[in-house]
């Protein structure tokens, strides 16, 4: 048998695992890999502007298709680079492996120029991490790579690979049988479980499904769907749960938790069963944990042990794949009619946060409701961390699974360009929408380069509204209006108060239009609401690379409904009358 150098095993390993595209950044410790995927064809380099990008851009594919999203850096600051990418990813339960040049194994702990340990930093945000100190062991450890990274809990696995790994030859290996002691998955929910929760669910008067992204990452959404209608039982979601059940179900209640809907807080607050399906309780879901479902049971249903009765007490834990234990109890569970609570849930749901509108001022949950009107069940949505977020989550009308694409858990600003690129790259025949804020939209601006090389047509919406927006909102709340770094306009008196009047200061910066121009891009801005629609036209006919949509929103516009931190979900705070 030939022998193939360390880079040559990797490629080949990649190519195995049916691995098509890989984003990166190339550097000295990591040219031996990248020159060996210059004779791979097969697999489509994509070279970004930023590692963290890169690693933004493998979770984004990886959402939008279920297998594991792959990126490639150097040593140094290029591995780095891509912790705040690798924590996004495995903070949601993302599958994605990155790739890291090392510097040789004989100047590991001597400073050497550009050696980092990557290993050490990354132990707390990935899900396992690897150093590779011998060629024979690198086939091995891209294979168990894979398993852990797309099975369980997914999560994101590093392997960093000195480079004299990469250079020196081995025989290449890939036939046998993963096999990681003390690693054993879950995949069958347990019967007598499953039996008692049945049992509670029969006998539950006032019961509320929760489905967060594990029940998207399962793939379970018909099986909960049969789950909800069987049993006659409403349902909430997560932020990562969007979609799961489309938004126009009669079970469906919306969005829980901080910024939830009134009638999901209502209905989780009035419950006597919570039927969590893949979620882990996060405290922006929960509220104050004390006061969460005060008079619910509890059954959590989710493929990650170490999530059960970790935020919440659960009165019936079942441990396993979220797919199969529904598959398994589906049979067990007699049709049911909840007429009292589903009366009640009506009644909930008529009672919803009046939109104010103004003819002068244009909002976001107006440009929520035309881009509502442009696209179809199959348009991809990508999202930063901000009040466009949550906008999104409440206003934009979710029908199908793995359509959102947004950083739950840890919040990372910057995360929806770049994990926009990635779902685009991938779903060639979906349109894929950023929508993003000014702020956040800078963190990773340079990306726009990668997409317009690329002639990918991402469409970018950005809620410009000249602030850090949900900071500005806390700020209004609950700091008595002290604006304190949070404006992001070319203001002449910067040294005074940022609440005069608007007019006299407002100066957008950048120009997000030209900036799209210096790249050889397209942009409009939006300035009224007479010009949405066109905007949004455009945007959608142009499939030849990224369009800009800047649209200069009410500039202290808040988010409702809204419950404080560390509040009950029952304290729901309004910002406006309620019909």
């Amino acid at each position: 048998m030939s022998k193939l150098t360390g880079a040559q095993i990797i490629v080949e390993a990649l190519k195995r695992e049916g691995v098509e595209v890989i984003f990166g950044y190339p550097g000295g410790q990591a040219i031996p890999i990248f020159d060996a995927l210059y004779d791979s064809p097969e697999i489509r380099v994509i070279l970004t502007r930023h590692e963290q990008a890169a690693v933004h851009a493998a979770d984004g594919y990886a959402r939008t298709t279920g297998k594991p999203g792959v990126c490639l850096v150097t040593s140094g600051p290029g591995a780095t680079n891509t912790i705040t990418g690798l924590a996004t990813a495995n903070f949601d339960s993302v599958p994605v492996i990155c790739l890291c040049g090392q510097v040789p194994t004989t100047m590991i702990g001597i400073d050497a120029f550009q050696e980092a340990d990557i290993t050490g930093m990354a132990n707390s945000v990935t899900k396992h991490n690897y150093l590779v100190h011998k060629i024979e062991e690198l086939a091995e450890t891209i294979k168990n790579s894979f398993f852990i990274a797309n099975t369980g809990r997914p999560g994101a696995v590093l392997i960093d690979i000195p480079k004299d790994v990469s250079v020196n030859k081995y025989e290449f290996n890939y036939d046998f049988e993963v096999n990681i002691r003390g690693y054993k998955p879950h995949i069958e929910g347990h019967l007598n479980q499953i039996k008692k929760a049945v049992q509670l669910i029969e006998a539950a008067e006032r019961p509320v499904a929760i489905v967060g992204g594990g029940a998207i990452i399962s793939g379970a959404s018909d099986e909960i769907i049969e789950f909800i209608s069987k049993c006659d039982i409403p349902v909430t979601a997560t932020l990562n749960g969007l979609g799961c059940v489309a938004f126009d179900s009669p079970y469906f209640l919306g969005m829980h938790g901080m910024h939830g809907t009134i009638q999901a807080n209502k209905a989780i607050q009035q419950s006597d069963l919570i039927i969590a399906l893949g979620s882990r309780f996060d405290d922006r879901a929960t509220g104050k944990l004390s006061t969460f479902a005060p008079n619910a049971k509890i059954i959590h249903m989710d493929i990650d042990s170490a999530s059960i009765s970790k935020n919440v007490e659960v009165k019936v834990p079942v441990v396993g794949d979220l797919k199969n234990i529904l598959k398994q109890m589906l049979p067990l569970l007699n049709q049911k009619k909840n007429e009292k609570w589903m009366s009640i849930i009506t009644e909930l749901k008529a009672v919803k946060h009046e939109i104010l509108r103004d003819q002068k001022r244009l909002t976001s949950i107006e440009v929520m409701e035309v881009l509502n009107s442009k696209v179809d069940s199959n348009t991809i949505i990508a999202t930063d961390v901000g009040q466009h977020q949550m906008w999104t989550a409440l206003y934009y009308n979710f029908m199908k699974p793995r359509t959102l694409l947004t950083s739950g858990g840890l919040g990372t600003m910057g995360y929806g360009f770049p994990a926009a690129i990635g779902a685009q790259l991938v779903n060639t025949d979906k349109p894929v929408v950023c929508i993003t804020g000014d702020g956040s939209f800078q963190m990773n601006i340079q990306e726009l380069a990668t997409a317009v090389i690329e002639r990918l047509p991402v469409i970018i919406v950005i809620m410009n509204n000249g602030y850090l927006g949900m900071v500005r909102q806390w700020q209004d709340l609950f700091f008595d209006k002290r604006y304190s770094s949070t404006c992001l306009m070319n203001c002449d008196h910067r040294d005074k108060e940022c609440n005069g009047d608007y007019n006299s200061c407002m100066k957008f910066i950048p120009d997000f239009v030209k900036v799209a121009e210096a790249y050889s891009a397209k942009g409009f801005r939006v300035t009224n609401k007479l010009q949405l629609s066109e905007a949004f036209d455009k945007a959608f006919a142009n499939r030849s690379g990224p369009f800009i949509i800047d649209i200069i929103t009410e500039r202290e516009e808040n988010v409702w409904p809204m419950v404080p931190a560390g509040a009950s979900l029952d304290e729901i705070m309004r910002g406006g009358t309620v019909s």
